[in-house]
């Protein structure tokens, strides 16, 4: 299966170490073989080595070094944002975060939950090895 997500201009990233870590950036310039200039609508443009940075699937059509203005618009226009959210990596990683944000009690009632539904799954199995045999 050849490689299919290459380093260039346009390319959403994910920040993966670091104050940014989390945050979907776009490479907007590649400076050498270890480090791109980056840029988001919610930070400030800056280099970040490529061990930083987590190549996505997704990529703008964007030139080289473009106004903070017209990155924000072909980012809406590429719907970068609804893209993430709805890629299986995008889902995990929201998944991830609700999980962290959870108190002890919700995940008591979350193990109540499991426990209940196992118990209903465990007697339609029941009812269904009855009627076949």
């Amino acid at each position: 299966m050849p490689f299919k997500r290459y380093v260039e201009i346009g390319r959403v990233a994910l920040v993966n170490y670091g104050k940014e870590y989390g945050k979907l950036v776009v490479i907007v310039d590649v400076i050498d073989q270890n480090r791109a200039l980056v840029d988001a609508p919610d930070m400030v443009r800056c280099q970040m080595n490529f061990k930083r940075l987590s190549l996505t699937d997704i990529k703008i059509d964007i030139k080289r070094v473009p106004k903070k203005k017209t990155l924000i618009a072909a980012m809406e226009a590429a719907d970068v944002k609804n893209k993430w959210e709805n890629s299986s990596w995008g889902r995990k990683l929201i998944v991830q975060k609700k999980r962290a944000s959870l108190n002890d009690f919700d995940r008591f009632k979350i193990m109540l939950a499991k426990i209940k539904r196992g118990g209903m799954i465990r007697q339609e199995l029941a009812k269904l090895k009855k009627e076949a045999a």
